[in-house]
């Protein structure tokens, strides 16, 4: 039978311990595991048309570049990408889409809803490190919303982020 000193004592200690040791580690995803089981990679993207006059290549997308996987929402995940920002702050940027791959959106369509991610960053990303690859860390749910730039299927509420090394 533990006594009242010896309680208080690992009491303490537990409320002492670091926040990290309590903290769920995230599940590790990349972008092909955004497609939903049995979709293949290969059947997310249409031919496609080509505008030969301003050497552009316009995507169609079928039904499956907005299909999403269901098993991510709500999951504590941490994914590889890089950043498109929204808005650039003296800060950094906390708002911004999560791409698979540099330059997507920009000079090139955008790739489908469901390899496209809308993050909220907990602290601003700094501006210097934009074109820098980023490991994003949070909760991800599915959810397909339009933007500027493309339709996104999924977010991610971020609440740790890293450069990502090779």
């Amino acid at each position: 039978m533990l006594n009242r000193r010896t309680t208080l004592a690992l009491l303490s200690g537990a409320v002492a311990a670091p926040k990290m040791a309590f903290a769920a580690t995230p599940r590790e995803i990349m972008w092909d595991n955004l497609i939903p089981p049995g979709v293949p990679y290969s059947e997310i993207i249409g031919e496609g048309e080509i505008d030969l006059a301003n050497d552009t290549w316009n995507p169609i997308y079928d039904a499956n570049g907005v299909k999403l996987n269901e098993e991510l929402d709500g999951a504590y995940i941490k994914m590889p990408g890089f950043i498109i920002p929204f808005d650039v702050s003296a800060e950094g940027v906390i708002n911004f889409m999560l791409v698979p791959y540099v330059g997507a959106c920009i000079h090139t369509p955008p790739p489908p809803a469901n390899q496209l991610v809308m993050v909220n960053a907990a602290e601003p990303w700094p501006g210097d490190q934009l074109w820098d690859p980023v490991w994003v860390t949070g909760v991800m749910r599915t959810q397909l919303q339009s933007t500027d730039l493309g339709q996104t299927g999924y977010s991610i509420a971020a609440d740790e982020m890293e450069v990502y090394v090779w």
